[in-house]
C-alpha cells in the first residue's frame, strides 16, 4: 500500500481525521509552521500522520504503511508515536507492536488542559523573583543558544530550529546561568500559530533546586505578554507536579510508544 506526503497546499485535506485533538504539535503542522504529514490519499485521505520532532501522531483508520514507511529516514533514532483517542486507537496500537515488537515500550503520558486566562501574573512573577542570587535568569541569545547545541541534556530545547536566526524569530524560551553556564531552561520545543509547546529541564547536578520551576514561571509571563499559549504536555507525574505549581490543570493519561528505530 502507497502513502503519500503531503504537500503544504494539501495539508488541509487531513483537518477532519485530526479533529478534536488537544495537541499543539498537530496544529503546528496543519497550520503549516511546523511538521510534515502522510496520507494514505492525497484527496480523499482515510488515514494519516503527522511527523514533528521526535512524534509521530496518527488518525483515522489503521494503517501499517503509515506505522513504518519513511519513518526512519525521517526522524532519529529515538520516537515516540501516538495513536488516536477514539475507537481507532487499539488498532493503530496493535499495528505499532506488530511492526516494532521488542523496539516498542508502551508508556503512559499525561494531557494537561489548555486554558487561556488561568495563569496569576503575580504569583508567577513571585516564583522568578525568589532565584537564589547565585544564579541568572535570561532570555535566550546566541551564547545561550549556542550552549543547547553543545550539551546532550539541552538539546531539546533549540533542536527544531536551524539557527539561532531562525529560532530568534519564531521561538522563545528563558535560561537560568550559574557563573554563566546553562544549568535549567524552558523553551519553545515547537511553535503554533496561537503559541508555543514548552520543552522545560535542569542539568542534572542543578535538579531539586526549583530553578526549572523559576524558567517556567518566565517564559509564561513571557508568553501573557506576546498573546502566546504556553502549552504543556508532561512526560511523567514529575513534570505534571511542576506543571501544577505553575498553574496548569491535570487533563488525563493516555497511551504512547516510545520507538527504537
Amino acid at each position: 500500500m502507497s502513502i503519500f506526503k503531503l504537500p503544504p497546499s494539501d495539508v488541509h485535506n487531513i483537518d477532519s481525521l485530526f479533529a478534536g485533538w488537544e495537541e499543539s504539535l498537530i496544529w503546528s503542522c496543519l497550520q503549516g509552521y511546523m511538521g510534515d504529514a502522510w496520507a494514505d490519499d492525497i484527496e480523499n485521505p482515510k488515514s494519516a500522520r503527522i511527523l514533528l520532532a521526535d512524534f509521530c501522531y496518527f488518525a483515522g483508520e489503521a494503517n501499517h504503511a503509515l506505522v513504518t514507511e519513511e519513518i526512519k529516514t525521517q526522524s532519529r533514532d529515538y520516537l515516540i508515536m501516538v495513536p488516536p483517542l477514539n475507537e481507532s486507537g487499539e488498532a493503530w496500537a496493535q499495528k505499532i507492536e506488530e511492526a516494532y515488537r521488542d523496539r516498542c515500550k508502551r508508556v503512559e503520558r499525561y494531557a494537561i488542559k489548555k486554558e487561556p486566562g488561568i495563569f496569576d501574573q503575580k504569583y508567577l512573577q513571585g516564583i522568578v523573583e525568589g532565584l537564589a542570587p547565585q544564579y541568572q535568569i535570561k532570555l535566550i541569545d546566541e551564547d545561550i543558544f549556542q550552549q543547547t547545541r553543545e550539551q546532550l541534556w539541552a538539546k531539546d530545547f533549540t533542536s527544531q530550529y536551524a539557527d539561532f536566526q531562525e529560532y530568534h524569530r519564531r521561538g522563545l524560551g528563558a535560561f537560568v546561568l550559574h557563573h554563566g553556564k546553562l544549568v535549567s531552561g524552558a523553551s519553545s520545543y515547537t511553535v503554533y500559530r496561537e503559541g508555543i509547546e514548552i520543552e522545560i529541564g535542569t542539568m542534572e547536578a542543578y535538579r531539586r533546586q526549583g530553578l526549572a520551576q523559576v524558567c517556567g514561571a518566565k517564559l509564561i509571563l513571557e508568553c501573557m505578554e506576546r498573546g502566546l499559549y504556553p502549552s504543556w504536555d508532561a512526560q511523567n507525574r514529575w513534570s505534571v507536579a511542576l506543571a501544577q505549581k505553575l498553574g496548569y490543570h491535570f487533563d488525563r493519561a493516555y497511551p504512547a510508544y516510545e520507538i527504537h528505530l
